[in-house]
């Protein structure tokens, strides 16, 4: 049994882990966030509902910002199937189905080290979920996706990270995911006592 971990170790200001994905389904293959440009990752599943109008939302964004560095970056990192190349295809129709004219880039990686390096690494246990990488390499924003028309603009300004906001919205994610983790691991103790009787 994996112990999870119950602390958050990618925060904002935190220097944002690689893009380390198998597959490149839409637009060029990305291996490093280029110095200067404002990233925005939108983790997805095909399986949540509020993950396709989240994707899409994010893809207006980076039509209204791209002249000002900002890219958006779809990423399937939880897609479950009995293969990978089975999850690779669903993501693909499901990308057809919700962005069929998009030019942003989508991301398939199956093997759970951009879910380990992201989403677990700040206690993150849902999608859709959006992370900002700022100009200079670091974590700027982590959160649902809702708050990213509010939150955009003032990363693009530079006054987001230090502000109060900021702040607070970091707070306040690591308690709700150290909360979450701490269910999850309970639920695994009872789990594991139940299987040994």
């Amino acid at each position: 049994m994996e112990k999870k971990n119950m602390t958050s170790s990618l925060n904002s200001g935190s220097p944002a882990p690689l893009i380390d994905v198998q597959d490149w389904l839409r637009g060029d293959p990305l291996s490093n966030f280029q110095p200067g440009k404002i990233y925005i990752l939108e983790f997805f599943s095909t399986t949540c509902g509020p993950c396709g109008p989240a994707l899409s939302d994010a893809a207006q964004l980076q039509e209204e910002y791209s002249d000002m560095g900002v890219e958006v970056i779809g990423v399937a990192a939880n897609e479950e199937a009995a293969t990978a190349d089975e999850a690779r295809a669903q993501v693909d129709a499901w990308v057809t189905k919700w962005l069929p004219n998009t030019n942003i880039r989508i991301a398939f990686e199956h093997s759970g080290e951009m879910a380990k390096h992201w989403l677990e690494a700040s206690l993150i246990f849902h999608v859709p979920q959006a992370f900002i990488v700022d100009r200079d390499g670091s974590i700027a924003f982590i959160e649902d996706s809702n708050s990213l028309e509010d939150v955009l603009p003032k990363v693009i300004d530079g006054s987001w990270r230090t502000s109060a906001k900021a702040k607070k919205a970091d707070k306040e994610r690591i308690a709700e995911g150290e909360t979450y983790a701490a269910e999850i691991a309970f639920r695994d103790r009872i789990s594991a006592a139940i299987e040994i009787k």
